[in-house]
């Protein structure tokens, strides 16, 4: 297994670099063939020659100087080829990412930048968006869901209490740190987590093929044998965690819990919109800015004292779950948590690549994992959706249209696609066509993105940090 993740990795950055030269060539001879025929008047040649070769470095760190706001570009919404693919792309992304347990935030993005036409900074927060609506979406089909094995709903709302209030604070930090960042950095960033991503999925894809061939090994053995004959419908292994019939939500909901998630959702609600009514970079503006740290350590350190006194009195079961999380595992889940947030706000992805592996980590069954990572990211993804909109960041008809696609496409994965993954028996090709678009995706938006930097160098135009008290 190591040696193949090692011809993979090397495989991804052949092709990668590869790919990223030949778009530099092209930038750099498209560019100077432009550069001679705008200086062809000048008496030397040479120094056009000079410029486009040798100052490319200077030229990019003199655009790191200097000051400028950040123009979106928001194409129209009215038919066309780019929205016809586009709906079709991030329909197909979000129903099998629904389906599948990866999500679809490392679809939505390149989607939207590379079909649509969206900059990278406007994509990221309609990404947040329609992927609100997909968390959405699912959960109303999780929240009647028991768990696999205990009589307890399979949301854990005790370890999404843990998580939450982290992963908010870390989506104002995001969602801060996109207005600030140039286009070029937030697509910098965007291809380092889409090649993570990617690889990150395609070996889950190999150890999920692997499982799924020893699982109907299995079965067929059973059939040769003449046992369990009615026994060998194939259940997919990211799949269906409805093993228990359903119940009212009522019953099935944590109340007292989910309160206090709302509640602290509605506090960081309520310091964006006194943000809204301040100027940008007053000392009220900070001072709301920093009382969103307490917020949050506050509500993390009372679930931690709850779990303490909850596991003190309630050791009936050996499974993992979050009463079991030591005070290291708390505070490790939180700054994970934070970090998730971070990149969520920034790049627009939803954060489960981060949380999903944190909760198998601590011992969290898959189904388990699953559903209340898809839950706790609503919060942080309608939250950064909210943040968004109060910084006028997207177009809102454009997003509302892409948010209905996505709860549709999402009802469709949770109903469709899981039959036909059982039917099928190999979930783990959804796994690897999604690692492939994200990758395709990265090498293209990394191209696109060598081209443009290239173009904007060599145009002396500004490539630094936009200042957030003037960034529109």
């Amino acid at each position: 297994m190591a040696k193949q993740k090692q011809f993979v990795l090397f495989l991804y950055g052949f092709v990668v670099i590869c790919s990223w030269v030949l778009f530099a060539v092209y930038a750099a001879e498209d560019d100077q063939y432009i550069s001679t025929v705008t200086d062809i008047a000048e008496p030397s040649v040479d120094v056009v020659e000079d410029v486009t070769k040798w100052d490319l470095f200077v030229k990019f760190v003199k655009s790191l100087k200097g000051s400028s706001i950040h123009t979106h570009v928001w194409p129209d919404l009215e038919i066309g080829w780019r929205i016809i693919v586009g709906t079709l792309l991030a329909f197909g992304g979000a129903a099998f990412g629904s389906a599948g347990g990866i999500g679809a935030g490392g679809i939505f993005v390149p989607i939207l930048t590379l079909i649509i036409g969206f900059d990278a900074k406007s994509s990221a927060a309609i990404s947040k968006c329609m992927i609100m609506g997909l968390s959405a979406a699912t959960i109303y089909f999780n929240i009647k869901q028991r768990h696999p094995t205990l009589e307890r709903p399979v949301i854990d709302y005790d370890l999404a209490l843990v998580v939450q209030p982290m992963l908010l604070l870390g989506i104002s930090i995001g969602v801060t740190l996109n207005v600030i960042f140039a286009n070029w950095m937030v697509t910098v960033s965007l291809i380092v987590a889409f090649l993570a991503t990617s690889t990150r999925s395609f070996f889950k894809g190999i150890e999920m093929w692997k499982k799924e061939t020893i699982k109907k090994k299995e079965a067929a053995q059973r059939v040769k044998s003449g046992h369990g004959v009615g026994e060998i419908e194939y259940k997919p292994l990211l799949g269906d965690p409805i093993e228990r019939p359903r119940v009212s939500v009522i019953e099935n909901v944590n109340w007292k819990l989910l309160i206090i998630l709302v509640v602290v959702w509605l506090a960081f609600l309520g310091i964006q919109i006194l943000k809204d009514f301040t100027s940008t970079c007053s000392m009220s503006y900070w001072v709301l800015n920093v009382l969103q740290t307490p917020v949050a350590v506050g509500a993390t350190l009372y679930q931690a004292l709850a779990l303490f006194r909850k596991r003190g009195v309630d050791n009936s079961t050996e499974e993992a779950d979050a009463s079991c999380m030591t005070s290291r595992q708390i505070i490790f889940s939180a700054l994970i948590a934070l970090l998730a947030g971070t990149l969520g706000g920034l790049l627009g992805l939803g954060g489960g690549f981060l949380l999903g592996p944190l909760f198998l980590e601590i011992g969290i069954i898959p189904q388990v994992s699953s559903a209340t990572a898809t839950f706790v990211m609503t919060f942080s993804a309608s939250m950064c959706a909210i943040e968004y909109f109060l910084l006028d960041r997207f177009p809102v008809p454009y997003a509302a249209y892409l948010v209905v696609i996505a709860i549709i496409a999402s009802l469709t994965g949770q109903y469709v696609v899981k039959k036909w993954i059982a039917r099928a028996g190999r979930a783990s090709l959804i796994v690897f066509i999604l690692s492939s678009i994200i990758f395709a995706s990265a090498v293209l938006l990394g191209g696109e993105g060598i081209v443009d930097m290239v173009y904007k160098i060599k145009h002396n135009e500004y490539m630094g940090f936009e200042d957030l008290c003037t960034s529109g």
